[in-house]
């Protein structure tokens, strides 16, 4: 899919494929957008597992694994240290 980008009085609108290509390499070549592409895949993940932390306060306790929960979602939280973009990434692996 490709992006897109706002146009006054037209709202979104696709970038052509040789814009897209454009960007594309600009966001390659931009050590800002891969951290944020970095931080932004992060954030995902973190939003997918908010159910544990929720679950265990509301339930007092009910997740078994909860300090695996803990340290993974620590260890999202910290991926920037170690890592610039996507391309270096070793992602923790998700408690079960």
């Amino acid at each position: 899919m490709p992006d897109q980008v706002y146009i006054e009085g037209q709202g979104l609108v696709d970038l052509t494929s040789e814009e897209q290509t454009a960007f594309d390499a600009r966001r390659a070549s931009d050590a800002a957008w891969r951290t944020e592409d970095l931080r932004a895949e992060r954030n995902r993940k973190l939003a997918e597992t908010d159910w544990v932390v929720i679950k265990e306060r509301e339930e007092g306790g009910s997740v078994s694994n909860f300090t695996d929960w803990k340290t993974y979602r620590q260890a999202l939280r910290d991926i920037t240290n170690s890592a610039t973009s996507l391309d270096d990434v070793t992602w923790p692996e998700k408690p079960e």
